[in-house]
């Protein structure tokens, strides 16, 4: 097999040089279908762990050390927004240096809040370690709304005062206090702001109908080597002693789920065989069974998993639901593959309500999918086409690149910048497995991809 590792990309690959937004827009991706994917994927460190790691940072006056860091945009607009509230901010070769001893800023940025909606994360550190913190309403993917009265219910619960007025959130506090945080639905951001935040409440916090991703875990692990007493993490209920003082630690970010259910999939659709190694298995038990009940020769080993796609695909009805249950990060990639199955899918997404905005544009390539609310019906098998394609958001993004690996002749996916927020290096991985990928400054006019 040949292997998808992990090239050591230039700023100019991830997203770095266009931090700014000046001119990212403007990137493509041309992919030209029809050939099989085959190798090993070497996954990279989860972008929805390592962010809230790097806030998490903050809570301590030591430098921590944070490995396996992803080279991505949305983790350089965190670094930008760690500098920005005061810390010392060091990155080389996947390596993550933080140095918050020195006085710290108590108000983030509107312009990197609104452009990643993960800043949100910083609220809670903030809170803990300042007593104190002024966040713009976030922005980031537009799919939908994220409920951050979650958070904010939930910071009121620990003493927290807050205002909202003129786009920001302010938050004070004349030290937190434990209590029992219980959670109307199981949101990962406002169970990761709690978390951190009820590290330095006096007494118990108990976070109840906790979110409980496998990125929970990590966050939980990397506070508890920094002195935190956590129990629960991964279960629905989490209690957290405060008040215990804090130190830099040093921790190793978890393989990205999403990532390899993407390089899964990229494989699945074109018939190929692809492995994806550095992750456990069961974070994606229910993807996995979904592929197994379309066909799909899936193969589990030790921090491994392979997919071969040995004949015709069968129609699969998917639920996203908060883990453990069905990614909504993966819903995009598998409507793809259930684009080409032989029969009819029900795709329900029960946790963003515009996810679905990728449809129109996979539409446009040949696939057979309507939408009704928060239902999706594919129909396939459908003949995939070039064409030219925005991407509306992160997966969706994905989604159309994997399209575009089994459309006949050449798809351009517009909006680049969408898909160099979450994934590292995505055009070398593809074309490591055997793709025929470029990337493009500038665009073609509309319908020269396809000629």
């Amino acid at each position: 097999m040949t292997s998808a590792g992990r090239p050591r990309p230039t700023a100019h690959e991830t997203g770095d040089a266009g931090v700014n937004g000046v001119g990212t827009e403007r990137r493509s991706l041309l992919v030209r279908g029809g050939r099989r994917l085959v190798g090993e994927v070497i996954l990279a460190g989860a972008k929805n762990s390592a962010l809230k790691l790097m806030a998490a940072s903050l809570l301590a006056d030591e430098p921590s050390t944070i490995r396996r860091v992803p080279r991505i945009a949305d983790v350089f607009t965190m670094i930008e927004m760690l500098r920005a509230l005061g810390a010392e901010v060091t990155f080389d070769d996947g390596e993550l240096r933080i140095d918050p001893s020195g006085q710290l800023n108590d108000c983030a940025p509107y312009e990197l809040v609104r452009r990643m909606r993960a800043s949100i994360i910083v609220m809670g550190p903030m809170v803990a370690r300042l007593g104190r913190a002024t966040i713009a309403m976030p922005g980031g993917c537009n799919i939908g709304p994220r409920r951050i009265d979650f958070h904010i219910r939930g910071l009121q619960k620990l003493g927290a005062a807050i205002e909202i007025e003129h786009g920001f959130i302010k938050v004070t506090c004349d030290g937190l206090r434990g209590a029992v945080v219980p959670l109307d639905y199981p949101s990962v951001g406002a169970t990761e702001n709690l978390l951190m935040a009820a590290t330095a409440a006096r007494g118990t916090t108990v976070i109840e109908n906790a979110a409980r991703e496998p990125e929970i875990v990590d966050l939980a692990k990397f506070l508890m080597s920094m002195g935190a007493h956590i129990e629960g993490a991964g279960s629905s209920s989490i209690a957290i002693e405060g008040g215990h003082a804090l130190h830099g630690a040093i921790h190793e970010v978890i393989a990205d789920r999403i990532e390899a259910g993407t390089y899964l999939l990229a494989g699945v659709v074109t018939g190929g065989d692809v492995s994806v190694s550095g992750l456990n298995p069961p974070c994606l038990e229910l993807f996995l069974n979904k592929l197994r009940a379309m066909g799909v020769q899936v193969d589990e080993g030790d921090r491994t998993i392979r997919a071969r796609a040995l004949g015709p695909l069968q129609p699969v009805d998917v639920s996203t639901l908060p883990h453990p249950g069905f990614a909504t990060d993966l819903q995009a990639q598998f409507m793809v593959a259930l684009s080409l199955a032989e029969g009819t899918s029900i795709v329900t997404e029960n946790v963003f309500e515009n996810r679905f905005a990728v449809v129109d544009e996979l539409n446009r390539l040949g696939a057979g999918i309507t939408t009704s609310g928060h239902h999706a019906v594919v129909s396939g098998p459908r003949q995939l086409t070039g064409s030219v394609v925005e991407a509306p958001d992160l997966r969706g993004g994905a989604a159309l690149a994997i399209a575009g690996l089994v459309a006949e002749g050449a798809t351009e996916v517009r909006g680049l910048h969408h898909i160099d927020r979450g994934y590292e290096v995505f055009d070398v991985r593809l074309a490591a497995l055997g793709a025929d990928v470029e990337r493009i400054e500038g665009r073609y006019a509309a319908g020269s991809a396809g000629r």
